[in-house]
């Protein structure tokens, strides 16, 4: 995965005002980026609406493949996605179809359409890396 100036991390991988043992991303903290360096978050940029739009950060260049030559330990290690090279994927998180455990049997009047279940489907979009794992592969001939 190429390391870019620009990177996308989970929303939920940064705080502003972290707990007490939060071990992510949060003002003046220094985490380490899977495979890559550790970063520092120096800034926060937020819109009119004081929602968190952009996070600015430093890097260590010696620290390159995730470990420091000067024995620094980090606490966490965060998923990354180059934002130059990124493809939007969308994943699709099935739930139970049904809301009850016998649609056909739950009482008079009703039917199995009754009860299926409106969180049966969650569609995430999401933007991921492009790699082998994304590429059409070619299944074997079968015999």
């Amino acid at each position: 995965m190429p390391f870019s100036r620009e990177l996308y991390i989970e929303r939920d991988d940064f705080t502003e005002d972290p707990p007490k043992k939060f071990f992510r991303l949060s003002p003046g903290k220094e985490v380490r980026l899977r495979c890559a360096y550790f970063i520092t978050c120096t800034e926060v940029v937020k819109d009119d609406r004081g929602e968190i739009v952009e996070l600015r950060a430093t890097y260590d260049p010696a620290t390159r493949g995730g470990d420091a030559p000067d024995g620094r330990r980090v606490k966490a290690t965060l998923h990354w996605v180059s934002a130059a090279h990124a493809v939007p994927i969308e994943v699709r998180l099935y739930d139970r179809l049904f809301s009850v455990e016998d649609p056909e049997n739950v009482g008079e009047g009703q039917t199995f359409i009754d009860h299926i279940n409106p969180a049966s489907l969650e569609v995430l979009r999401r933007m991921s890396r492009r790699g082998p794992a994304s590429r059409p592969r070619r299944l074997p001939p079968a015999f």
